[in-house]
């Protein structure tokens, strides 16, 4: 089973000879993958329900939110050879698409084709008023700017014309290593979700455990056949999220069809970071 971990690059921990070491760490400890969290920024006044707690309050401290996940990883990038690079997730509505299909593929080259672009369509809507963006209808517009990343990813002269978006006939280089994109990650547990998993990628799942699998895998192969796609095409990773996990979950999660699991370490400060890859590692990764 491949593990990767995702780790919150702000306050100390965003010192740039931190953050080297810290990706030297990971490929050197075994894990699969790092996968980097993305909030342009967070309101002081938050009405919106975080869906991953029960009492709905966004449980991080802002500060923490430190560095921008593509900048992030072309850092890593920079001093790794092997770990993937994943967005955690990025999301989509609340950006350029042109400039967000830029930056993914300079990532993918940067990397020599390590680019996971995990991508979401958002929860904080006070976050979308903040930039200037509309929350409302946020998945519709991934879908559109999805489309149009996939043209200038694939076409040499690129030009999209969309509900939300018109790329006229445009040159965009360089195009990603990874043919014919980056894999494209979809987070989130919900029927839309599984829908965009079937109609472009693969499934990021949050907070799901292996007992939840087998009812998510059922309606994602619905979708599947609905879009005329194997779901043996599909790659899943799930995040356990603050739920506990060790070889026996793991052990699970294979069996139930899980490619990847990915461990929140929503941790401050870089004795605590690596405490937590440290414990990680020890519990979970098996050296072969």
């Amino acid at each position: 089973m491949k593990v990767g971990i995702m780790p919150l690059f702000g306050g100390d921990t965003s010192a740039p000879d931190y953050v080297a070491r810290i990706g030297r760490g990971l490929e050197e400890r075994g894990y699969h993958s790092v996968w980097a969290v993305d909030h342009i920024l967070i309101p002081k006044v938050i009405n919106s329900a975080y869906p991953y707690q029960e009492d709905g309050s966004f449980p991080v401290d802002p500060k923490l939110l430190g560095l921008e996940p593509f900048t992030l990883l072309a850092y890593i990038a920079a001093h790794t050879t092997k770990l993937r690079l994943g967005t955690g997730v990025v999301v989509l509505p609340q950006r350029n698409p042109a400039l967000t299909a830029k930056q993914a593929a300079d990532v993918d080259v940067l990397s020599g084709g390590r680019l996971d672009f995990g991508i979401g369509v958002g929860w904080l809507a006070e976050e979308f008023a903040a930039i200037g963006e509309t929350f409302a209808r946020r998945g519709a517009r991934a879908d559109d700017y999805i489309r149009m990343m996939k043209a200038l990813w694939q076409q040499d002269e690129s030009h999209y014309d969309g509900e939300f978006v018109t790329l006229p006939a445009s040159y965009q280089y360089p195009k990603p290593v990874q043919k014919p994109h980056p894999p494209l990650y979809f987070g989130g547990e919900s029927t839309a979700t599984l829908r965009r998993v079937a109609r472009f990628g693969h499934w990021f799942g949050v907070d799901v455990m292996p007992e939840q699998v087998p009812d998510k895998m059922a309606e994602l192969k619905i979708h599947c056949e609905r879009e005329e796609r194997d779901i043996a095409e599909v790659k899943i990773a799930l995040c356990p999220y603050a739920n506990p996990c060790d070889r026996d979950t793991l052990r699970r999660y294979e069996d139930a069809g899980i490619d990847q699991v990915i461990m929140a370490a929503f941790v401050p400060g870089q004795a605590e970071m690596e405490a937590a890859i440290d414990d990680i590692a020890e519990r979970l990764i098996v050296r072969g």
